[in-house]
């Protein structure tokens, strides 16, 4: 015997839902009362009043063990990677000279890095100092903020300081400046040196063949002792970081050249495969002539 199952008419549904939303016979409220609804509404209400409470404080308390100047683990920043300026995509710096397109772009960049290395700006904020030595300033028990830091000024970077300079950096004339910026670590020392000193040099034989001469600036590429140690950009506020600048005099013309540039200190190990950017960089130069 089969049995057929009632089937419910289009109203019946309705009805049944418009009660199960509020049924007016027993005052309830999608199948709960009002004190039932109140009871879960404060549960739910304390449950995650408690959890905030717990996050709030766990976060307080860990904020008590960070100081707001620097920071709490530095482990893997002991040695700095060297970085370049222009910069660009894929770190290659690629001139056509003709084409004043191709280059201008870097020039403007350039243009916006340097300016606060302007005379007069390290004038205004920074101080003289004494070469040769570290610029060390000790807190001695007193919160000293901030820090003074030393003078880097664009005049030290001669022909490449882009100060009355027709030719633009030099990629107007195929003859293009690169600089060469150390990254930042707080509290890093180079180590018995009396300063430090970047060299750049063509990464395969070829390339050393085809990268021609250059000069650096300031001379030999050197790196004073007076810039460091950095204190954190809460504490140096106005630390301005020392650059190298690279002019390449007579890189061979539509070919590609790959540079390697180190920097040479006792503390900076630049042998490590696993992190190709630790005190080195390489970049790719082509100047393109017709």
């Amino acid at each position: 015997m089969v049995i057929q199952k009632e089937t419910k008419s289009c109203g019946q549904v309705v009805e049944e839902w418009k009660e199960f939303v509020w049924n007016p016979r027993t005052h309830q409220f999608m199948g709960r009362t009002g004190t039932s609804w109140a009871f879960i509404l404060l549960f739910y209400l304390v449950f995650y009043g408690f959890l905030t409470a717990m996050f709030t404080l766990t976060m307080w308390v860990m904020l008590q063990t960070v100081s707001d100047h620097t920071p709490k683990y530095q482990d893997r920043l002991t040695t700095p990677g060297l970085m370049i300026r222009p910069k660009t995509e894929n770190l290659d710096v690629i001139v056509n000279v003709s084409d004043t397109e191709s280059w201008d772009q870097h020039v403007q960049k350039l243009n916006k890095f340097l300016e606060p290395y302007n005379d007069s700006i390290q004038a205004q904020k920074n101080d003289v100092c004494r070469p040769g030595r570290y610029y060390e300033q000790p807190d001695n028990g007193v919160l000293n903020y901030p820090k003074r830091a030393c003078q880097f000024n664009r005049t030290q970077l001669g022909d490449c300081s882009g100060i009355g300079d027709p030719t633009h950096y030099g990629y107007s004339t195929g003859q293009p400046c690169v600089f060469i910026k150390m990254n930042r670590v707080i509290n890093f020392y180079a180590g018995a040196n009396q300063s430090m000193n970047v060299t750049c040099v063509g990464k395969r034989d070829e390339d050393a063949e085809n990268l021609g001469h250059f000069v650096m600036f300031p001379a030999n590429g050197s790196i004073d002792l007076m810039y460091f140690p950095y204190y954190g950009k809460k504490f140096h506020v106005n630390y301005t970081q020392p650059l190298v600048a690279v002019k390449f005099l007579n890189v061979t013309p539509n070919v590609e050249v790959n540079v390697e540039c180190r920097i040479n200190a006792a503390n900076i190990a630049t042998d490590d495969e696993r992190d190709k950017f630790a005190g080195r960089v390489a970049f790719k130069l082509r100047i393109n002539k017709t």
